[in-house]
């Protein structure tokens, strides 16, 4: 059997997983999700490492996942992620003198966060690319409590890095999208070419309570509404919480900025994937506000099952970023 590779997400409502098996022809061997309590978890933030823990423990047996080991992703409002240049070194000397490169813009010291940076091109003697940082508390976190599930933490991913890979799959070749990964908590943003992630952003919004708000205003529209329309979720104006229109015009304008940036390409298509995806009036909103053709991606666009019923409904998409942060060897 072949090698099998697990990513993982936490969130603030729970802790999702998949497992993919590794060869010419990867498929999905297992995957699944377990609620967490309220306040144990933000999104990549572990709050108690022992509820965390004993989630993990669940999660593995519930979804049947065989291996000891899990890519993390983490993406949230303490990551910072911007364009940074900095000297044309070799790739060791430049990893080394990064820490003191970008003291500047960190919000914390250096010796306290984790950084990365991906080089998109070079010129004049610079090496132009995206500057991730996160505080390595937050990471330290994740680690311990893969650990006291007996998980060992093979590398932390940044879930736009995922994201770029994910277009990578999805797109014909030379051709700039943006993937959009839409959570409960945090939207993901990447546009990206050939799999080269061209500008990331995070987007933090809540969307739970007016998902809810939504649904209930959803359920009052008259029966004689078509079912068809109900289906998906073509609900009418007034059926769309506030949030959802919030979070469309702040895609819409980060994704305008990016075109308007010197030297950007802007997005041919844009996909939309993530455990938001499903919420009341997002999909068909965003199709009539973006400027470029939309559509929705789940994890079947990238990988068959390996064996089994394939998954299906919500899981699917939410599924996708997890998915991500295994389809490549770029981590932090």
């Amino acid at each position: 059997m072949a090698r099998t590779v697990v990513g993982l997400e936490i969130h603030e409502a729970g802790i999702r997983a998949v497992e993919l098996s590794r060869g010419r022809r990867p498929a999905l061997v297992a995957a699944g999700e377990v609620a967490l309590p309220p306040g144990v978890a933000k999104d990549s933030e572990v709050l108690d490492v022992d509820a965390v823990a004993m989630a993990i423990t669940q999660l593995w047996s519930q979804a049947g996942i065989k291996a000891k080991e899990a890519v993390v992703g983490i993406a949230n409002r303490r990551v910072l992620v911007r364009e940074h240049s900095t000297p044309a070194l070799r790739p060791d000397l430049m990893r080394a003198a990064l820490p003191f490169d970008v003291q500047d813009l960190l919000p914390v010291p250096p010796e306290q966060a984790v950084l990365d940076f991906y080089p998109i091109s070079e010129s004049g003697g610079q090496v132009h690319g995206l500057l991730v940082a996160a505080v390595s508390e937050s990471v330290e976190g994740l680690i311990a409590a893969l650990n006291r599930a007996r998980i060992r933490t093979a590398a932390v991913d940044f879930v736009p890095f995922g994201l770029a890979r994910v277009a990578k799959v999805v797109a014909p070749p030379g051709q700039t999208v943006a993937v959009v990964a839409i959570g409960e908590h945090t939207t993901n943003l990447v546009v990206a070419q050939d799999g080269v992630p061209r500008f990331a952003r995070i987007i933090p919004l809540d969307l739970g309570a007016s998902a809810e708000r939504a649904e209930q205003q959803f359920e009052d529209v008259p029966e004689q509404l078509p079912q068809a329309r109900r289906a998906f979720g073509f609900a009418p104006a007034d059926a769309v919480a506030p949030a959802v229109s919030d979070l469309v015009g702040r895609i819409d304008a980060t994704l305008n900025f990016h075109a308007r940036r010197r030297g950007a390409s802007p997005a041919d298509t844009i996909f939309l994937t993530g455990a938001g995806l499903d919420t009341p009036g997002l999909l068909p909103l965003a199709t009539s506000t973006l400027d470029a053709p939309v559509f929705a991606i789940d994890v079947h666009n990238l990988v068959p099952p390996d064996r089994g019923a394939p998954i299906t409904g919500r899981l699917a998409a939410s599924l996708l970023p997890t998915l991500g942060v295994i389809l490549g060897e770029e981590h932090l």
